[in-house]
C-alpha cells in the first residue's frame, strides 16, 4: 500500500505557500482595492488546501501506476499532465466564481483568468518537485541497499561453496603426501605426519568457520602446516617469516596465507637442488605479503585460481580493499590487507 507520509509537510507547507502566493502575486492589487489582508489570506489558505489535496492525489495515482525508478519518466509525465489539467480547471472555476460574485469588488478580465491559472501552476511546481525529489531519494536508497544486500548474499553463497571445496582439496593433497611416506617405508615419519595432520586439520575446520583471526594465530598454524610439507619436500621448501611485532594483533581472513603457500607449492618445482623459497612479511601499508620464487613445473598444472578467488571473495565480503597480485618472470607476490579490528 502506498503511503505518502507527508503530514508535517502539509501542515507547514500549506500555510506557507498560501502566504507567499498571496503576498507575491496579489498583495499589490488587494491594496489598490482596500481589501483586508486576513480575508484575502483566509481565502488563499482554503484554495491552497484544496489545490494541494487535488495535486497530492495525482502524485498518489502516479506512484501507484509507475512506482519504480525505471518508470520515473512516465511518472513525471503523468504528474505534469495532472497538474496542468487539474490546476487549470480548479483555478478557472474559482476565478469564475470570484468574477460572478464580485467577492473582491471587481470583474475579472480574460487575462485575469489566465494570470490566476498561471499562478496556481507556479505554486504547484515547487511542491511537486519536493514530493518527487524525496520519493526518488527513498527509492534510490531502497534500490541501493537491496542491491548491496543481494551482493552480500551472493558473495556469502560463493564463499560457502569455496569453503566446501577447500576442505577436501587440502585433505586430498595431505593424503597424497601420507601415501608417499607409507610407500617409501617411512613409518615413523608417517605416524608423526598423521599426528600433525590431525592437529592442523582440526585448526582448519575450526578457523574456517570464523570471519577473521589474528595474524599471530594464522602464523602459528602456518609453521605447523609448513612442517607437514617439509616432511615430504625436506630442504626443497624454505620459509622465511618477517613480521612487524606491532602487526601480530591485526587480523585477516583465516587460511589466507595457507592458500597462498599451497598455490606456490602446487605450481612450482620443489627440490633440494632448486628450493622453493617462500617469504612472508609485512610492509609499511600494513599488508601481509607472501612472495615466492617462480620455477614453474615442466608439466603445467591447470589453475582454477580457487585459492585466490576465495581470498578475494572474503575481502569483498568484509568491504575491504582488494588483494594485490604482482607477477614477474622470477617472482609471484600477493599482498593482502590487515584489519585493525573486527568489522561490524
Amino acid at each position: 500500500m502506498i503511503h505518502l507520509n507527508d503530514r508535517w509537510f502539509r501542515l507547514v507547507g500549506i500555510p506557507v505557500i498560501a502566504l507567499l502566493g498571496d503576498w507575491i502575486f496579489y498583495d499589490q492589487i488587494n491594496r489598490q482595492h482596500g481589501l483586508s489582508f486576513w480575508l484575502d489570506y483566509g481565502v488563499s489558505l482554503v484554495e491552497a488546501s484544496l489545490l494541494w489535496t487535488i495535486s497530492r492525489y495525482g502524485i498518489y495515482r502516479s506512484r501507484k501506476r509507475y512506482p519504480t525508478l525505471s518508470q520515473t519518466q512516465q511518472r513525471i509525465i503523468f504528474q505534469v499532465a495532472w497538474f496542468i489539467l487539474i490546476t487549470g480547471l480548479f483555478r478557472l472555476t474559482t476565478s469564475a466564481i470570484y468574477d460572478r460574485t464580485m467577492i473582491w469588488g471587481y470583474h475579472y478580465a480574460p487575462l485575469r483568468y489566465l494570470y490566476n491559472i498561471a499562478v496556481g501552476i507556479f505554486c504547484v511546481i515547487p511542491i511537486a518537485a519536493i514530493y518527487e525529489g524525496l520519493y526518488l531519494y527513498r527509492q534510490w536508497r531502497l534500490t541501493y541497499f537491496e542491491a548491496e544486500k543481494l551482493k552480500k548474499i551472493t558473495l556469502q553463497t560463493q564463499l560457502e561453496s569455496l569453503r566446501e571445496q577447500v576442505k577436501p582439496h587440502f585433505l586430498f593433497n595431505s593424503l597424497n603426501t601420507l601415501q608417499g611416506l607409507v610407500m617409501e617405508g617411512e613409518k615413523d615419519q608417517a605416524v608423526t605426519f598423521i599426528i600433525n595432520l590431525s592437529q592442523v586439520y582440526r585448526y582448519l575446520l575450526q578457523s574456517n568457520e570464523q570471519l577473521i583471526i589474528p595474524l599471530a594465530k594464522e602464523l602459528e598454524f602456518i609453521r605447523a602446516y609448513v612442517d607437514l610439507l617439509k616432511t615430504r619436500f625436506e630442504n626443497g621448501l624454505l620459509l622465511h617469516i618477517d613480521i612487524a611485532p606491532d602487526l601480530l594483533a591485526y587480523c585477516l581472513p583465516p587460511l589466507t596465507v595457507q592458500m597462498l603457500i599451497e598455490n606456490a607449492v602446487k605450481h612450482n618445482r620443489v627440490s633440494s637442488s632448486q628450493p622453493l623459497t617462500i617469504r612472508i612479511y609485512t610492509d609499511a601499508a600494513q599488508n601481509v605479503v607472501v612472495v615466492n620464487n617462480r620455477q614453474p613445473k615442466q608439466s603445467a598444472v591447470t589453475s582454477n585460481r580457487m585459492g585466490l578467488t576465495n581470498i578475494a571473495a572474503k575481502y569483498r565480503l568484509l568491504n575491504q580493499a582488494d588483494i594485490i597480485i604482482h607477477q614477474t618472470e622470477t617472482t609471484f607476490q600477493v599482498s593482502v590487507p590487515l584489519l585493525k579490528t573486527t568489522p561490524a
